[in-house]
C-alpha cells in the first residue's frame, strides 16, 4: 500500500509533469471506483491543473478549483503515459485500469490497482475536506504542527492502545501505514505491542518514538524524491529493514526477522531489537497448533 513517503513522491512527479497542463477529458473503466456524483466527472474536462498536493495517503489535483482526489488503497498505483491509446479503457474484470486522465497532447496519467479486492476510490469536489476520509485525518507526521507535545497528547489519549495500531489510524495521525510503523517502531527498538499511555509517561521513550517518526519518514521522502512513479516501489522494497522482511537477519543485530499474522495483514519486528529477545505471540499460528 502507497503509504506517506511514496505518496509524496507522486505528488512532486505529478506536479512536475500536470501543473499549467489542460485536462482533455478522464476516462472512467472501473465504476465503483468513482464515489461522488455532483460535480460530475466531466467538470474536470477542458480544466487547467494548478496544483497537486497531498492530504495524508490522498493524492488531490486541482484543476481550476475543481478537485480529483485519490486514494489508492492497497493495490492502486499510478502509470504515466507519453501517449495513450485513442480507444479509452473499457470496464473488464481482468484490466487493472481503473481511470485514465487525458492531457492535451495526448499523454496522460493510468490510475491502476492489482488483484481482485478493488478499493481504489476517487471522488471529484469543489473542496478535499468534501471527502470523508481526508475531512477525517489527523495532524501530518511530517508538518512542523506535529510537535512532541502533540505526539504526546495523542499517546495519552489513546490510553492502553497498542501503539502499532495507533500510528496507523488515520484519523489519529495521517499518513501512517502498516509498512512505516513496523520500520518506525524498529528503529525505535519499541515493540508493537507498547501500550501507548506507558510511552507517553517515559520522557524517554516519548523523545525516542517522536525522533523515529520524523527521521524514518523524513529518509523515505528524501530517497523517493525525485524519483518517477515506476521507480518508486523499488526503492521502497530496497530500504525496508523489517516490513516484509520475516525470516530474514535484521540489519542492525542480525537476529531472524519475526512476524505476527492477523486476518488481513500482518506485521514484522525483530525481537532482539524490540522485544527484549522474546518473540511475540502469533494468534493464528497457535491456532494451526492446538
Amino acid at each position: 500500500m502507497p503509504e506517506l513517503p511514496e505518496v509524496e513522491a507522486l505528488v512532486q512527479d505529478l506536479r512536475r509533469r500536470l501543473d499549467g497542463r489542460a485536462i482533455a477529458r478522464v476516462d472512467l473503466a472501473a465504476f465503483a471506483a468513482l464515489k461522488t456524483y455532483d460535480p460530475p466527472l466531466s467538470a474536470l474536462h477542458g480544466t487547467m491543473v494548478d496544483g497537486v498536493e497531498r492530504h495524508g495517503k490522498f493524492l488531490d489535483i486541482d484543476a481550476s478549483g475543481i478537485h480529483l482526489v485519490v486514494h489508492l488503497a492497497r493495490a492502486g498505483w499510478i502509470r504515466w503515459r507519453d501517449e495513450v491509446p485513442k480507444t479509452p479503457p473499457r470496464p473488464s474484470n481482468k484490466s487493472p485500469i481503473a481511470a485514465r486522465i487525458v492531457l492535451d497532447d495526448d499523454s496522460g496519467l493510468d490510475l491502476t490497482e492489482a488483484g481482485t479486492k478493488k478499493s481504489l476510490a476517487m471522488y471529484v469536489v469543489t473542496d478535499p475536506a468534501q471527502v470523508p476520509g481526508v475531512e477525517r485525518l489527523g495532524p501530518d507526521p511530517l508538518d512542523d504542527a506535529f510537535t512532541i507535545e502533540v505526539l504526546e497528547q495523542i499517546l495519552r489519549d489513546a490510553g492502553r492502545a497498542q501503539v502499532k495500531g495507533v500510528l496507523r489510524q488515520q484519523s489519529i495521525v495521517a499518513g501512517i501505514g502498516n509498512a512505516y510503523s513496523d520500520e518506525l517502531l524498529h528503529a525505535a527498538k519499541m515493540s508493537p505491542f507498547k501500550p501507548a499511555l506507558s510511552i507517553a509517561e517515559e520522557p524517554e521513550a516519548l523523545q525516542t518514538l517522536y525522533t523515529a517518526i520524523r527521521e524514518v519518514l523524513g529518509a523515505a521522502v528524501e530517497r523517493s524524491s525525485g524519483l518517477a512513479a515506476a521507480d518508486l516501489k523499488g526503492e521502497k522494497k530496497s530500504n525496508l529493514a523489517v516490513h516484509a522482511q520475516t525470516g530474514k537477519p535484521c540489519p542492525v543485530c542480525g537476529d531472524t526477522v519475526r512476524e505476527v499474522s492477523f486476518a488481513d495483514s500482518s506485521l514484522q519486528y525483530c525481537p532482539t531489537c524490540q522485544t527484549g529477545g522474546k518473540p511475540l505471540a502469533d494468534r493464528r499460528m497457535s491456532r494451526l497448533l492446538k
